[in-house]
């Protein structure tokens, strides 16, 4: 399709643009000024090109980092990223954010959107106040984003509350293995983000009894997002 683009235009060979198709899926990411030179073209041919091959545009970094959409290999919440830029499925970081919080089961904190996200929740969420999708309300001093759906509303919050207030704050044996497994596979990340995981939302495995479990085994302290 991208090829029958060009010749369609005439402006270049098949086996250059394959040569270059090549080199930026090689590169993983790459910026609008690398198209243009790749292409020997103006601005708006570039970012025309960019539209038609249905590339991604980092979320992050100004959004000034495309990737081909053969590239990503996005994990369960839809994310993926390639040394410090981040790139989603579902498109900018508002889109990504009101995706994150319609899809999951309890609502989501500012501070587990972050760990998702992998960003400073102070950077961004002053402009989620008052966004189309989702709606945000103070729980113990903290602000929950829920879905604006009010169905999805209603079972995000009882979910949370059941989360939050569980008769037994310590986990099974079986929990205990998600948990473990999780700390494998995702090895390095912080507590915020370990809460925030899907497999641990669909075990249903309170933030307290994800605490308790870590700092019971020693590994609280191993999880950079306790460190201060």
């Amino acid at each position: 399709h991208i090829l029958n683009i060009w010749r369609q235009h005439g402006q270049i060979t098949e086996g250059e643009l394959a040569r270059i198709l090549n080199s930026l899926e090689e590169k993983k990411i790459f910026t609008l000024d690398t198209l243009v030179s790749f292409l020997s073209c103006s601005v708006p041919t570039a970012r025309l090109k960019l539209k038609q091959w249905g590339t991604y545009t980092s979320y992050n970094q100004n959004g000034r980092y495309y990737t081909m959409p053969s590239v990503p290999r996005f994990d369960d919440n839809g994310l993926w990223h390639y040394r410090e830029i981040y790139f989603s499925q579902y498109g900018n970081l508002k889109n990504t954010i009101i995706q994150l919080v319609s899809d999951s089961s309890f609502g989501l904190t500012g501070k587990e959107i972050g760990a998702i996200v992998r960003l400073d929740p102070r950077s961004f969420l002053h402009h989620f106040r008052n966004t189309k999708g989702i709606q945000r309300e103070k729980r113990d001093g903290v602000y929950v984003y829920y879905a604006s759906n009010a169905v999805t509303y209603e079972q995000q919050k009882k979910r949370r509350e059941m989360l939050e207030h569980p008769s037994d704050e310590f986990v099974s044996d079986t929990k205990a293995v998600v948990i473990l497994c999780a700390l494998i596979k995702h090895h390095g990340i912080g507590f915020e983000a370990i809460i925030a995981l899907p497999e641990i939302r669909m075990h249903q495995i309170s933030p307290k009894a994800v605490h308790n479990f870590l700092e019971h085994h020693g590994l609280i302290k191993k999880t950079p997002a306790t460190k201060r």
